[in-house]
């Protein structure tokens, strides 16, 4: 495993090393001492995993309510994902990083509390992603920020995207400044 910085503090990289032959191949997607190691030094919670279709983009979520950090992978697929700084008092608020996971890249991303969230679906083949959390999902500490806000500006890859009722429905940057959560990170 190797750890690499993001021009966004606190966010980062994990290149995995993927053993692999004519038969397939081998990855040691989590191991705690080797990521402590890394400085990577946190106590996961719960383990979730998502399917989505192609040309699906999901997000930007965050959750405040217990603080939630996600380690991300996918396992098939590629995906576009997408980390957005949303801390008032950091230097890079409102700047976002993004990184292409795969099944078949070996690459995790570390995006801790106090980033919202989201992905896209590139190709034409279903992306599951695996994700680790630092916190337990809670309904009453979750939001989220639209994903074409024009203040951030994601340059999002995919044009056309399906997007859920939920995720269409998400405040602006502008209303997310205006009432934001008590971030305990």
């Amino acid at each position: 495993m190797k750890l690499l910085d993001c021009p966004i503090e606190g966010l980062k990289v994990i290149q995995l090393a993927v053993h692999g032959d004519a038969r397939g191949f081998f990855v040691e997607r989590y191991h705690r001492d080797k990521m402590r190691d890394l400085g990577l030094d946190v106590d996961f919670v719960q383990d979730n995993h998502s399917r989505s279709a192609p040309n699906i983009l999901r997000g930007l979520h965050y959750q405040h309510t217990p603080p939630q950090g996600k380690l991300v992978g996918v396992t098939r697929g590629a995906v576009w994902d997408v980390a957005v700084d949303i801390r008032p008092n950091s230097p890079t608020f409102g700047k976002y990083h993004a990184v292409e996971l795969s099944g078949d890249n070996g690459v995790l991303f570390w995006i801790p509390a106090g980033f919202a969230h989201g992905f896209c679906v590139l190709g034409d083949e279903p992306a599951d992603m695996l994700y680790k959390v630092s916190g337990l999902y809670s309904t009453a500490g979750e939001g989220g920020i639209a994903y074409n806000d024009p203040e951030i500006a994601v340059d999002w890859p995919v044009k056309n995207p399906l997007i859920s009722e939920r995720d269409k429905g998400l405040l602006s940057f502008v209303q997310y400044k205006a009432n934001v959560p008590a971030w305990r990170v």
